[in-house]
């Protein structure tokens, strides 16, 4: 009953509700990702729930029933945008690109559940933020799912050009191996130096 009550809580709005997340907030290395859901069968996709409470192999076999049963966009900001405008405008910033193209194809009438306790800027339709929504919208935590999937391959995809850091198993957070490997080889252009600054001098390479 936990799951049907994450699509409950969706429906006690009485209108059209758009879910958006994003995955990718503390690594120190690849963009940030956020997705945005409208829900149009949810008979089909009552498994979801908040994408960290999900083994990677449960997200996997979610993720095309979700991209089946949704109308969805998915939007990667990058590291240099980070850099630009610091990771929370960025993530913000995603979610809301991910948020219009959904509302664009839906229509007027929608209410956005942003996760969090933020809401999105510059966005000129209604939100609500929902603090832990991930574990309580479905359509939020369909929302995680993607931008989660997502974030993984394309971390898979860059370890497989720069697989000394370990980017597979680590998906650019700051692990211990992940340090070390930067110690040694230096930092790339998908590292994100803010997250590295007491690091740097030691760090990029000579």
């Amino acid at each position: 009953m936990e799951n049907l009550s994450l699509i409950d809580f969706d429906k006690q709005f009485g209108r059209i509700i758009i879910g958006t997340d994003e995955a990718g907030r503390g690594p120190v290395a690849g963009g940030v990702f956020a997705a945005a859901v409208h829900i149009t069968n949810a008979d089909l996709i009552t498994e979801v729930n908040d994408s960290k409470k999900l083994s990677k192999k449960k997200r996997e076999s979610l993720y095309d029933t979700i991209l089946a049963n949704t109308i969805h966009s998915i939007v990667c900001v990058e590291v240099e945008e980070i850099e630009r405008i610091n990771i929370l405008n960025a993530s913000l910033k995603a979610m809301r690109l991910a948020c219009e193209v959904v509302i664009e194809r839906v229509g007027d009438g929608t209410l956005t559940l942003v996760d969090g306790n933020r809401l999105i800027k510059d966005f000129a339709h209604p939100q609500q933020f929902v603090i832990k929504g991930d574990s309580k919208s479905a359509s939020i935590a369909a929302a995680s799912i993607l931008a989660k999937v997502s974030r993984d391959r394309y971390m898979e995809e860059l370890d497989a050009k720069f697989p000394q850091y370990g980017w597979v198993q680590n998906a650019g957070y700051g692990t211990t191996k992940h340090m070390a490997a930067i110690e040694k080889y230096g930092i790339t252009a998908h590292h994100r130096p803010s997250f590295l600054k007491k690091q740097l001098n030691l760090y990029v390479a000579g």
